[in-house]
């Protein structure tokens, strides 16, 4: 998923315009998300990226592993494979920071943090599966080589 950069500046948060089809269900081409620059990564947070091969591109991806290379990256979007995929693990340094929310066109939360997750996955909340999908929390993401 390509995206256009709407604001940053020497703040640690930009609004980032998303383009593509790569992320649905979790973001939809034309959504505007609240990214944190330098935001601290773990597996299952959507992450915005500088492209491994056009460091020009920004990307946003959701993180399914660290590697001794850098971060494996992949689409929400099964039918899409441009992801770590087809151009590896993505080096620390291109990782630019989490997306914390979706602002438009309808607000979502999609950084909850640890204790919520596991509040989620486990116990009576993981029989509502919307709520969880609500608050960003995601299906364990596929980690196909």
């Amino acid at each position: 998923m390509t995206t256009r950069q709407e604001s940053s500046g020497l703040l640690p948060f930009g609004v980032i315009d998303v383009v593509g089809p790569s992320m649905r269900p979790s973001l939809h081409d034309g959504d505007h998300v609240l990214v944190r620059y330098g935001a601290r990564i773990r597996p299952g947070a959507v992450v915005l990226f500088r492209h491994p091969l056009r460091q020009d591109l920004l990307v946003v991806k959701r993180a399914a592993e660290r590697r001794p290379r850098g971060w494996w990256l992949l689409s929400d979007n099964q039918g899409v494979h441009t992801d770590s995929r087809e151009y590896g693990p993505v080096p620390d340094e291109l990782v630019l920071g989490r997306v914390l929310l979706r602002i438009r066109p309808r607000p979502a939360w999609l950084a909850p943090t640890v204790w919520l997750e596991r509040a989620l996955t486990s116990g009576p909340l993981a029989r509502a599966p919307w709520l969880a999908a609500r608050l960003g929390v995601h299906r364990p993401l596929s980690l196909e080589l």
